[in-house]
């Protein structure tokens, strides 16, 4: 599948009800490493189901954001905090179940994640806004890398791109930059 991006071929967004940007095309930004880590650890989460990974692969790509959901920032924080609410209401008024994170400590499965975000999206669709073209995430996860660090070993940041437009190219990630 990587050898076919880096030829062309179109990339197939995610919409896993546990992505947890939500639906999208994730990379992991400046960390290719970590993104090839986290694809043999889905291989291994996912071994023997449907879309399990076969062979991981990491492309590289030039993203331009455009208009971006930026959770590094306070400002998208307390955008998709806000809707958090919005979105228990929802669920209340539907009769249906509150999704929730789970997958260990680090909760890599972030199904009240992506349906709190995806709600947000909606709110802004319904409500005329401009939909966004990526959401860009920092995410903790891990061990602390020594006793009492703020630091953690997987920590990473990710970007989901909504628009595919935005994906301006892509190519082979240099092997020195997958190897620790």
């Amino acid at each position: 599948m990587g050898e076919s991006l880096i030829a062309g071929i179109p990339f197939v967004t995610s919409e896993n009800d546990y992505d947890w940007l939500g639906p999208g095309v994730y990379f992991w930004e400046a960390n290719p490493r970590r993104g090839l880590e986290f694809a043999h650890e889905l291989q291994r989460w996912r071994k023997g189901k449907p879309n399990q990974i076969k062979e991981p692969f990491v492309v590289g790509a030039v993203i331009e954001m455009g208009f971006c959901l930026d959770l590094s920032t306070s400002t998208g924080i307390q955008a998709v905090a806000a809707t958090y609410q919005d979105f228990l209401n929802f669920c209340s008024e539907v009769n249906a179940d509150v999704p929730v994170n789970t997958g260990g400590k680090d909760l890599v499965f972030r199904k009240l994640d992506c349906a709190v975000v995806g709600h947000f999206h909606k709110i802004r669709e319904a409500g005329g806004l401009p939909v966004f073209d990526t959401v860009k995430g920092v995410f903790i996860e891990g061990d602390r890398i020594y006793p009492e660090s703020g630091f953690f070993e997987k920590t990473h940041i990710q970007i989901c791109v909504r628009n595919l437009a935005c994906i301006k190219g892509v190519f082979r990630v240099p092997a020195d930059q997958l190897t620790g």
